[in-house]
């Protein structure tokens, strides 16, 4: 059996026996003369068992056998004791000190290889086991930050894409171009409200806001880029695909605008003026995901961005505003007024406006 063997004894003649025994049985053998220069050797190599003395210089079995004992690296490490001093009081010391066994000088060569083969076994299984928990916890964290990004990808994708994104991984979320449809949304007269309302008042009205309009946006394959308080942005066609990105954006409008209505009429008999604008726009971005470690979102960067904004801007409440290739998408299923065009800052030619007033 080859093994790594450590002998600390102060006497080169016990040395030289032991190294001898070990060595014609297949054992690589070091040498240490007391505790001190054992423990320098320990610190910059590995064994499979330590064969140490009592009675040294410097540092004794004793001390040697107390610095494993607060020393992590060597806790596992087995330690035979070889002494002559064949007393109770030592052994029992020795044994408290953590040693594994206790051979009496001269030491009989038999008994102290099945001693080291014994040692070296356990030690064997003792690291395997080591190695497998130390996988395990890899794997457990390795989970447990899969979870949390699931969790993390919930609250901005589809629950069908976070689930895909668990199975399949998150090549999907990294930087790309793509067309998309752009729905920017916010409250009309929130700014006043907020500004003469309690704290509680404003955030239960944000609660419910949130909570009637937010199932739809998943419903209608939307992915929520980000809150900007009183209203959000949400694009389609990405990360994942849709068949009809203007006509899922015009429709989940639609219905935000009727459910916030409903919400208005209840905000109203509490003396609160809040009404929902809709800006939609459609147009290439770049998609993926944006942060640092522990901290990323999924997000759209582009002139259709600031378009769809810029046209929620202009929205009044309870309207929804739409450019004409997004009217164009879903004109024969929707009802709606042409508004002409509009200049914007920042986009460099007017856009044709189109209101959409109702679903056919």
């Amino acid at each position: 059996m080859s093994a790594n063997v450590l002998i600390v004894d102060d006497d080169p003649l016990n040395r030289a026996m032991l190294s001898m025994s070990l060595g014609s049985a297949g054992y690589q053998v070091t040498e240490a003369v007391n505790g001190l220069d054992a423990i320098e050797i320990l610190g910059w190599q590995s064994f499979d068992v330590v064969l140490t003395d009592i009675e040294m210089p410097e540092m004794d079995g004793y001390g040697l056998l107390r610095h494993r004992h607060g020393d992590d690296r060597l806790k596992a490490l087995p330690f035979i004791v070889i002494s002559g001093v064949d007393e109770m009081a030592s052994i029992i010391e020795c044994i408290k000190l953590g040693a594994e066994d206790y051979l009496p000088k001269p030491f009989d060569p038999v008994l102290l290889h099945a001693r080291i083969g014994a040692c070296v076994e356990k030690k064997r299984m003792t690291d395997e086991l080591r190695d497998l928990n130390l996988h395990l916890s890899e794997r457990v964290n390795e989970k447990v930050h899969e979870v949390e990004r699931l969790n993390m990808l919930r609250r901005f994708v589809s629950p069908q894409l976070a689930e895909a994104l668990a199975i399949d991984g998150d090549g999907i979320l990294k930087s790309h171009r793509r067309e998309i449809t752009v729905l920017f949304c916010d409250l009309r007269g929130f700014t006043a409200f907020a500004e003469t309302s309690e704290p509680e008042e404003v955030m239960d009205v944000l609660r419910e806001f949130h909570h009637a309009v937010g199932p739809m946006i998943f419903e209608h394959e939307g992915t929520i880029a980000q809150f900007t308080g009183d209203g959000m942005l949400v694009f389609f066609n990405d990360p994942i695909t849709c068949a009809e990105p203007a006509w899922q954006a015009v429709h989940l409008g639609v219905m935000m605008r009727d459910r916030t209505g409903e919400l208005s009429q209840q905000w109203r008999r509490r003396g609160h003026e809040l009404e929902l604008g809709i800006g939609i726009a459609v147009g290439f971005a770049t998609c993926g995901e944006i942060g640092f470690d522990g901290r990323t979102e999924y997000t759209a960067i582009g002139t259709v961005v600031n378009l769809a904004a810029r046209i929620c801007g202009v929205a009044p409440g309870g309207q929804i505003l739409v450019t004409n290739r997004v009217h164009a998408a879903v004109e024969d299923r929707v009802a709606s007024v042409s508004l002409g065009d509009t200049d914007f800052k920042g986009i460099s030619r007017p856009v044709p406006l189109f209101e959409i007033a109702a679903l056919r």
